[in-house]
């Protein structure tokens, strides 16, 4: 149970932090604020003003990078002096400093959508992700150190590198024999290994409650990507990995919010887990639009509602298309 006090009026702001392109993402909450008729003004913080969803947003704020030692003395001061009463982050970068410091926040009367601190240290360091799968019995590519990889006398290619703190698939490259290993291991910083898993990949949208309670999930299967974001995706109601998927963000205690899940379904049916992102994904607005309604089931539930949510109510078979637009400055 989240045990922060809840707005106890329809007059209240939400802040996105690292806002960027999240443009579909600030629209949806924007909708949802309407539909339930609340009096909500929509904040976005960056380190730059160029920064399409932020012109977007009804008040701006320049803060430091994420690493910065003022970083949440910035974030601080913004909610307080804003009547902030909900956080919601964008991307990887502020998410463990944000976790670590979520207490701060609600001490001041806002709830940062943000996973315990271990869940957010378990999800960004792949080392430590590949080891809850396997501990917990969920199915899930090898993964070693490089060492442990050239120590090997026989090795299978083609694999899979990419750094063990790595976001947005920066870093990751398939490699198909031992020279390739052997020069790309020194390329690609905090480089792991993965076994290369044939199958057709899928991101799915978990929704969890402040209850901590799993009430949603959403398979897309991801047909195009770019710059690690899926650009072409379709919903499919797969009962198998929606079941899959509810296990597994259970047993690792995520939430609340949405909790974004990768996996390789094989052609034996087979359910591969390869990464776990304890935030909203990039293409969050197919979920949103199928009919699982995260913004509007976050606001309801904020203001003390408790939404009717079907656990597969959502348009099977919807397709998204992405395409890039223009912000005029």
């Amino acid at each position: 149970m989240v045990n922060n006090k809840k707005p106890n009026c329809k007059r209240f702001n939400i802040l996105f932090t690292c806002i960027g392109r999240r443009v579909s993402l600030l629209n949806s909450f924007k909708q949802a604020a309407k539909e339930l008729k609340l009096y909500c003004r929509f904040f976005g913080t960056e380190t730059t003003k160029l920064s399409s969803a932020l012109q977007l947003c009804d008040k701006k704020f320049i803060v430091p990078p994420t690493n910065h030692k003022n970083y949440i003395t910035q974030l601080l001061k913004i909610v307080r002096q804003n009547n902030v009463k909900l956080l919601v982050p964008t991307v990887d970068l502020d998410l463990q400093i944000l976790a670590d410091n979520k207490w701060k926040f609600a001490a001041i009367g806002c709830i940062v959508m943000i996973s315990k601190s271990n869940v957010i240290n378990i999800c960004q360091d792949k080392r430590e992700t590949y080891k809850f799968l396997v501990k917990n019995g969920f199915d899930t590519p090898e993964t070693l150190s490089v060492k442990q990889t050239l120590a090997r006398k026989r090795f299978r290619y083609p694999c899979f590198l990419k750094p063990w703190d790595g976001h947005a698939s920066k870093g990751a490259i398939k490699v198909k024999n031992h020279e390739e290993l052997v020069f790309y291991t020194k390329k690609v910083p905090n480089c792991i290994v993965q076994e290369f898993i044939q199958g057709q990949e899928f991101t799915c949208d978990a929704f969890v409650n402040f209850d901590l309670a799993v009430k949603c999930i959403v398979p897309r299967k991801r047909i195009e990507t770019r710059a690690g974001e899926v650009s072409k995706g379709t919903v499919v109601k797969n009962l198998q990995i929606m079941h899959h998927v509810s296990d597994l963000v259970k047993k690792l205690g995520a939430g609340p919010g949405v909790i974004t899940i990768q996996l390789i379904l094989t052609e034996d049916k087979k359910i591969k887990f390869i990464e776990i992102n304890p935030r909203f994904g990039g293409g969050a607005p197919l979920s949103i639009k199928a009919g699982a309604d995260f913004p509007k089931w976050i606001l309801a539930e904020l203001i003390g509602k408790r939404p009717q949510i079907k656990f597969d109510g959502f348009k099977d078979e919807l397709t998204m298309l992405r395409y890039d637009a223009e912000v005029w400055l």
